[in-house]
């Protein structure tokens, strides 16, 4: 299928105005509405509308983000099929993807992590409170607006219900989904996983804008396979050389990335909170000290 042969056709009431990319299953569209707006619109890749785990697992992401309502999450607005299309109907966020950001602008102040982290804190909060885990956070999946230090969450493709009966899961046991960078290491038994699952990818994601680095340093699947599960992640302060970070700020992180879930952090508030106290409290205390020093006081 040409990737932009959709483009002037309107689907649901949606107008397909722009083509803006595919993944493995789906193309999306900036679309016009006549009530909403501007909008993104993900169709079904028409070769797998007749694959019914594909179907279900398309429907099952626009039933999760249905469900949760936040000011830090894309917003689903509708979903269904016509004309043999399967299609999702979004908010149009703002900004680029937060991947494509850091990307450009290099490892984030602490101050403004913080800031990222507290929304995606309370996002996540509000999922797990649903009893959705997310189980692929990664900066892909965050859509960031510079202008406004606004962070949203999309994409609850690989989501699933904290109440799911075993049977009714939509992954095979024994292989894990995420993202290989950014999963828990307990995500790759393929196990069912709790919402620390989460924390650990909130976690790794503040490593990553605070460091530009990972955790874990494997250049292949294999290798970073088996440092998850064998090694510790390399100490936010020996992710960068030269770069340090107060041990309140580092404490935090690490944390969010210990591999015993009875010393990780509980749940995204925990998290959060702890970081963005560490941050600020040390943000604090230097600004404090340059009022009574100057620049050169610490």
């Amino acid at each position: 299928m040409n990737a932009d042969n959709m483009v002037g056709r309107t689907v649901a009431g949606y107008h397909l105005a722009e083509y803006i990319g595919e993944g493995g299953t789906a193309t999306v569209y900036r679309a016009e509405h006549p009530d909403r707006g501007r909008a993104a619109v993900k169709i079904l890749r028409p070769r797998l509308a007749q694959d019914p785990i594909a179907v279900k697992r398309f429907l099952r992401e626009a039933e999760y983000g249905a469900r949760v309502k936040h000011p830090n999450i894309v917003q689903t607005y509708d979903y269904g099929a016509t004309d043999g299309l399967h299609y999702l109907a979004l908010e149009w966020a703002q900004g680029e993807p937060l991947a494509e950001f850091i990307n450009r602008s290099g490892k984030l102040a602490p101050l403004l992590v913080a800031t990222i982290v507290e929304q995606l804190g309370a996002a996540l909060g509000c999922a797990h409170k649903a009893g959705i885990i997310h189980r692929d956070l990664k900066p892909a999946n965050i859509m960031y607006d510079p202008a406004t230090q606004t962070a949203k969450l999309l994409d609850f493709g690989i989501a699933r219900d904290a109440e799911l009966n075993p049977e009714e899961r939509l992954t095979r046991a024994g292989f894990f989904v995420g993202t290989l960078q950014y999963v828990a290491p307990e995500t790759l038994s393929g196990e069912l996983v709790s919402e620390q699952a989460d924390v650990y990818s909130l976690a790794t994601i503040a490593y990553y804008l605070l460091t530009q680095e990972l955790p874990f340093t494997g250049k292949s699947p294999r290798e970073l396979f088996q440092q998850l599960l064998t090694k510790p992640p390399v100490t936010l302060n020996q992710a960068v050389k030269g770069l340090r970070f107060p041990g309140p700020v580092e404490a935090a992180v690490m944390h969010g990335l210990d591999r015993d879930l009875s010393k990780r952090s509980k749940t995204v508030d925990e998290f959060a909170t702890e970081l963005c106290t560490a941050v600020r409290g040390g943000a604090a205390r230097r600004g404090f000290l340059a009022s009574l020093f100057g620049k050169g006081g610490e």
